[in-house]
């Protein structure tokens, strides 16, 4: 027997949930799914099949296929500590920070989330920050089956409200920050909803223990919701790990950053190969989750130093000029990179960048006012969709306004050629908002996109 979601995976012996999505109705593929040996239906509604399909109604497939995933792979997630990171910002970083501190000290510590699926020699992408509730029960198996004690998972917003994470349990969360983000059609109804889902995180799955950014009233507002346990990080020095910032300066692998963590008592120096105060933070967090998994602060600091995170921050030089390739995409986490490349920039601050297509316009606002951090942008494509590229980057530039010079190029590829080609020594280019993604979204068509490469080659060309 196995589940299924997919008609087209379906084979005698599976049993087919019939899922509503956003735009798709797997009620609609039933009769593809018995066509290809289906004769077990979980639906919401009675099925036009023949009479020897056995289907049985309920009121939410979804919540049903999490359920049944949950006790089909042996509630997987009550064999590992599972550490859930949420948060508008940093959630990528943190958890990374956190797997990548446990591992090279001896804990076999798995990942889930924007990134894609890590854990051992294994890497599979993913479709969503946090993947559908059959993926995710599967691939929490699979990390028992291999050995893996800890999972660090990233959980969106939109995992919490398509019960994507229904029946998971949580050893213990984290919660990043909070800002008005993904809000609008397809999205989330309102900001109360999206932080109810945030908030859920830190309350509604059996953690033990929660570890809360300081920093951050909202964060540290929600919190206050649940009497679990709680320690905080953050800059402040009433945290329980705090952090002052020694130095920011470069690294052999580009901008980095020295502080000292405070924790019980002990005060430590850290070095990470990252810039920026908000890298700090994630830092904190990552110490905090090691803490929590039995490895001593002294030697998790230790581990950060050789950290790497996909898509983040990642730094390219040549000729004087240095491009960093960052997944920031919304105002907030653009001000934010840039703010953290500056004292590394001796010439001028450019940023190449756009906003999805389809959804989430008041993005393109807050991008274009966080923009105004920069010395001049190169507006581009950023997985437009349907919609002109064109006519988001005109959004973008007019909430920019007059005081940065704005240029408007369709081809990102082109963009960011021309970005590298008009730039002077000691330039900082900033190509944000894909990151770790290999792909363009345009049209309907999903299209092969590497910006490293794209940046390796426009730098060999000067």
């Amino acid at each position: 027997m196995d589940l299924c979601t997919d008609s087209r995976l379906c084979r005698p012996g599976c049993l087919f949930f019939c899922l509503r999505g956003a735009t798709v109705d797997g009620h609609a593929f039933a009769a593809a799914a018995y066509a290809a040996g289906c004769r077990l239906f979980c639906a919401e509604h009675s099925l036009d099949l023949p009479p020897d399909a056995l289907v049985t109604i309920v009121p939410d497939t979804t919540e049903a296929l999490a359920a049944a995933a949950d006790i089909f792979y042996g509630h997987p997630s009550q064999k590992l500590r599972v550490i859930a990171v949420t948060g508008t910002k940093g959630k990528t970083t943190t958890a990374v920070m956190a797997q990548h501190v446990l591992c090279a000290n001896g804990i076999p510590c798995g990942y889930i989330g924007t990134c894609g699926i890590r854990y051992n020699d294994v890497f599979t992408e993913t479709a969503n920050t946090t993947p559908d509730s059959l993926t995710l029960q599967k691939t929490m198996r699979d990390m028992v089956d291999a050995g893996i004690s800890v999972l660090c998972l990233e959980v969106s917003s939109q995992a919490v409200k398509m019960k994507r994470v229904a029946r998971c349990v949580f050893s213990a969360a984290v919660m990043t920050n909070f800002s008005p983000d993904h809000i609008g059609p397809g999205e989330h109804a309102s900001l109360a909803e999206y932080l109810a889902c945030k908030t859920a995180v830190l309350t509604d799955y059996g953690a033990q223990l929660l570890i809360i950014n300081a920093d951050d009233a909202t964060t540290v507002h929600a919190a206050e919701r649940a009497l679990t346990p709680k320690v905080t990080y953050g800059t402040s020095g009433t945290a329980d790990y705090s952090a002052a910032v020694v130095n920011r300066q470069p690294t052999d692998n580009g901008p980095g950053i020295t502080f000292t963590c405070r924790h019980g008592g002990q005060t430590l120096p850290c070095r990470l190969p990252l810039p920026g105060d908000v890298n700090v933070s994630n830092a904190l967090a990552a110490l905090a989750i090691a803490d929590f998994c039995g490895v001593p602060t002294d030697k998790a600091a230790q581990a950060l130093e050789t950290v790497v995170i996909p898509g983040r921050f990642e730094t390219y030089a040549a000729n004087g000029i240095t491009v960093v390739i960052d997944y920031a995409h919304n105002g907030a986490s653009l001000s934010a990179a840039l703010a953290a490349l500056r004292p590394y920039c001796r010439g001028r601050l450019i940023a190449v960048f756009g906003s999805v297509g389809e959804r989430t316009q008041i993005r393109r606002t807050e991008l274009g006012i966080a923009a105004q951090g920069a010395d001049f942008c190169v507006l581009t494509a950023d997985n437009p969709g349907k919609e002109d590229p064109l006519a988001i980057t005109a959004e973008i530039a007019k909430a920019i306004g007059e005081s940065v010079p704005v240029l408007q190029i369709a081809d990102r590829a082109e963009a960011i050629k021309t970005a590298i080609a008009q730039a002077c020594p000691g330039d900082v280019i900033l190509l944000a908002g894909k990151g770790h993604e290999t792909y363009q979204f345009i049209g309907r068509t999903k299209e092969p996109f590497c910006e490293k490469e794209i940046v390796k080659n426009a730098l060999r060309m000067r």
